[in-house]
């Protein structure tokens, strides 16, 4: 990998940690929040969605802004923002001006994905290009386990409002961390084909059903993920008796088998170069027979294995998500397309966190961790309809760009062909 490349991996990496330690800590607040206002488990979903709300919606105008000012600004831009609304959580005075804050949040850290993708995109071949997204995605885990260690043991010591605040001043140290150490941009006729359209190249992904395909398929993966992190540490404590302070201890096999996994993920789809049914069928079957596992559980060792098994089978299905699209087109719209994509995934952010809770006070937490099977259902049939490699997506885009390289659309990888 390129020195740019690793650099730029780096420094993202500690980002996008960022994001999921400033995104998720909320998750250990939550029965302290819903505590101090007297909320339902229906109220405290909303709260966990209104955040995805506007983090979804931002998605698609996201990428747009990156290709115009650049990834880079945009990110540090992205982290100074969200650093103040999460700050700003801690003085929340009502449930209203929680919902408020989170809204804003998620518009603050809805501009950082397609940047984040952008500014690697500038700083990475193609080749390439799927292998150190995957290292630095595996931060998502990495921030996640982070965020349950950093909230457990705030929490432990002093209120949600201290947590809250203590944890803000994290993006701020990243910014300064990026402005010194990002390195400038490689060459453009190292990171990908030239444009025939220029102007017509954003309008056309976001009118294209390829993209869209794969922005389903992220929102199935979202489906599983939000359901399991929104609200496996209210089960826990509710159900099994955990304490707060121990939920960073049960959470770290989970968290460090789906950082693996996201790297492996990313190996594989550049080893496969793209063909994402080859990972994400198998992944998602064996998820969706140990989602079915998880609520029968016993003990609360059982439920963290079954839950470390559910973390790495899904873990694996995050690249795939992007793979093709990534590798097919150049810097300018590798932002663009990964806004769309992520877009859908976050739908699922909306959806899940809320509609689990209602599950929970109309059913029972089993019911509601079976719903959670809609995600591998819907990844497979998704991951059937879309292009596999770079030219049959490109020519679902009618040629978008030029130069694409000729290879077929069957399964079958170049290092397996025949000489």
């Amino acid at each position: 990998m390129l020195r740019t490349t690793r650099t730029t991996a780096v420094l993202l990496f500690t980002a996008w940690a960022v994001d999921y330690i400033d995104r998720q800590v909320i998750n250990l607040a939550l029965p302290s929040i819903g505590d101090t206002f007297g909320l339902s488990h229906a109220e405290r979903g909303v709260i966990l969605s209104s955040f995805f709300v506007t983090y979804a919606l931002t998605q698609i105008p996201a990428g747009l802004v990156a290709a115009r000012f650049g990834g880079a600004r945009v990110v540090c831009a992205a982290l100074v923002l969200w650093s103040v609304f999460t700050g700003l959580t801690a003085v929340a005075w009502s449930f209203t001006a929680l919902v408020i804050f989170r809204c804003l949040f998620g518009v603050a850290q809805g501009l950082f994905p397609a940047a984040a993708i952008d500014t690697l995109s500038r700083r990475s071949v193609p080749e390439q290009r799927l292998t150190a997204n995957g290292w630095i995605q595996s931060s998502n885990a990495v921030g996640g386990l982070l965020a349950a260690v950093l909230g457990g043991l705030l929490l432990a010591h002093w209120d949600w409002r201290v947590m809250f605040a203590a944890v803000s001043v994290l993006g701020l140290l990243v910014v300064v961390a990026i402005r010194r150490g990002l390195p400038g941009p490689l060459p453009a006729g190292q990171t990908g084909p030239p444009l025939r359209q220029p102007k017509g190249t954003a309008t056309a992904l976001l009118r294209s059903p390829a993209v869209w395909g794969f922005a389903v398929m992220f929102f199935a993966y979202d489906v599983v993920v939000w359901g399991l992190n929104s609200w496996s540490a209210s089960f826990l404590m509710e159900e099994r008796g955990l304490a707060v302070a121990d939920a960073g201890l049960v959470s770290l096999a989970p968290t460090l088998l789906a950082a693996v996994a996201v790297v492996v993920g990313g190996r594989l789809s550049d080893r496969f170069e793209g063909r994402p049914r080859r990972i994400v069928v198998p992944a998602m079957c064996g998820a969706a027979g140990l989602l079915v596992l998880l609520p029968l559980t016993a003990t609360l060792a059982q439920f963290v294995v079954v839950g470390t098994l559910v973390s790495g089978a899904v873990g694996l299905c995050y690249m795939p998500c992007f793979s093709v699209p990534l590798r097919s087109l150049p810097p300018g719209l590798t932002g663009t397309a990964s806004g769309i994509i992520l877009f859908g995934g976050q739908l699922s952010g909306i959806i899940v966190p809320t509609l689990f809770g209602h599950i929970v006070d109309a059913f029972s937490y089993r019911t509601a961790f079976w719903s959670l099977l809609l995600g591998p259902v819907l990844a497979v049939a998704a991951v059937l309809r879309v292009p596999q490699t770079s030219p049959r997506f490109l020519a679902r885009l009618r040629a978008v760009v030029t130069d694409t390289p000729k290879e077929d659309d069957s399964d079958t990888s170049a290092a397996a062909r025949p000489a």
